[in-house]
């Protein structure tokens, strides 16, 4: 019994021991620029904003509320922007490239309201 005991004293230490090495903490990789996961939670979100602005175009283009010459220039702006950000986050954007893509989506929304509030589809400007 005695050697039982012991035998069983020392598989319970053996593995009191062994288990904090299995459940130490690793931190996850972080996707920050070049690297894990290519950052596609952050090119899927600028693409996500493109695609919305596009939508954005298109009903305003349909409600008559921009010309078509308007609607033709941002829609082409809007194309070119999703490129690049297509582009960009091949590799994974780096903070720089995404700054400069939301800075860029930006203005293009920007774009976008001035052109629906100017008036010009009347042939007249409010301003």
């Amino acid at each position: 019994m005695r050697k039982f005991l012991i035998s069983a004293a020392v598989a319970a230490s053996a593995f009191a021991v062994a288990s904090p090495a299995a459940a130490q903490h690793y931190p996850q990789p972080q996707g920050n620029a070049y690297g894990y996961h290519n950052n596609q939670g952050q090119t899927r979100a600028l693409l996500a904003r493109v695609d919305q602005i596009r939508r954005q175009i298109q009903l305003l283009d349909s409600r008559n509320r921009i010309t078509e010459r308007e609607a033709r220039n941002l829609r082409q702006q809007a194309t070119v922007l999703r490129d690049r950000v297509r582009r960009a986050g091949q590799n994974g954007l780096s903070n720089r490239e995404r700054r400069d893509v939301e800075v860029r989506i930006a203005n293009l929304e920007q774009r976008v309201r001035r052109d629906a509030n100017d008036g010009t589809r009347w042939g007249y400007r409010n301003r």
